[in-house]
């Protein structure tokens, strides 16, 4: 039993190793797991972007603008590679986490599954974001109100994707795409993962046993009305969730992603996932970038953050 703990350690330490070395200043510090956890409590993290795949690029986009009263800030195709790349959002990328829609040509419907739930916006009135998207070929499936006992308003509502989208009324905040719903199996267990191998920090949690689920939210500050973050949602006794193909990840900038690789590899190890991209440069972008799925499957890609914005600079976006 010894031997196998000495095993369980001894791999992750020899992956950090092997991480770090791509990191000419990582590589001269200590090589330790409280070191590179420790690191990971004071990075500086932002959401970046979440990417999905939709069949009616066009339409999407002016729905966005309309209805949201989102920006179209980017728009690119690649048709060597097949397929159209549009970035949405409600400022510059450089300082708004924002949508990144891939249209693949001739592909028109995507599956959702039941493993991502939702986007959410806020806005200081939602009722005629909701009379917008009815009129614009929208579904509401949630009508503008309030929940029993409680007082934020909100309502549920759907792109013509599939997408869904919750609209919070709340006053103003510095990014109104604010969060979006991961469905998962083990709400302790995913509250672990994302405090010790990104550093967020728990925003918020409650229990509706009326409504068999409970809700965790985590992210970077202190509070969730003014900052970026992602909704844990665990529904009593499901133990399995449907992936789907239309929602592909989010990204989250890293001042290391060397470092940060390490540390979700420890991670990883004591709660479940694994890196699915080793840390280093994009053979086209040349930003540095690493990938990782959480213990349910998730996918997040981090990104280092100087290199994001060359990124954005050289693109003219």
């Amino acid at each position: 039993m010894e031997m196998a703990k000495q095993t369980r350690l001894f791999f992750p330490l020899l992956l950090l190793c092997v991480f770090l070395v791509g990191a000419s200043t990582a590589a001269t510090e200590d090589v330790t797991r409280d070191n590179v956890l420790e690191w990971v409590k004071n990075d500086t993290h932002r959401f970046l972007n979440a990417v999905i795949r939709v069949g009616h690029l066009n339409r999407t986009v002016e729905f966005y603008k309309e209805c949201f009263g989102m920006q179209l800030l980017s728009q690119k195709d690649y048709p060597e590679k097949n397929y159209t790349k549009a970035i949405v959002g409600f400022g510059p990328q450089e300082s708004h986490f924002v949508l990144e829609l891939i249209y693949i040509y001739g592909v028109e419907k995507y599956e959702a599954g039941t493993a991502w739930a939702h986007f959410g916006i806020a806005a200081q009135d939602i009722y005629p974001i909701v009379e917008k998207v009815r009129q614009l070929g929208g579904v509401v499936t949630t009508e503008p109100g309030t929940a029993d006992g409680g007082s934020q308003v909100f309502a549920f509502v759907q792109d013509p994707n599939g997408y869904t989208f919750e609209l919070l009324q709340q006053g103003p905040t510095p990014q109104p795409l604010n969060h979006f719903e991961l469905q998962v199996t083990d709400l302790n267990r995913s509250v672990n993962f994302y405090e010790k191998a990104l550093g967020m920090n728990l925003l918020l949690q409650y229990d509706s046993p009326q409504d068999q689920f409970t809700i965790a939210m985590v992210g970077y500050g202190t509070d969730r009305t003014q900052t970026v973050f992602i909704e844990l949602r665990y529904n009593y006794n499901v133990t399995e969730y449907i992936a789907g193909n239309a929602y592909v990840h989010a990204a989250i900038g890293t001042s290391d992603v060397y470092k940060s690789a390490a540390a979700v590899a420890l991670v990883t190890q004591e709660l479940g996932g694994k890196i699915v991209r080793p840390p280093g440069p994009n053979p086209v972008t040349h930003t540095k970038m690493t990938s990782f799925l959480d213990p349910d499957g998730r996918k997040t890609v981090l990104v280092d953050n100087e290199d994001y914005l060359k990124e954005i600079k050289n693109s003219g976006q």
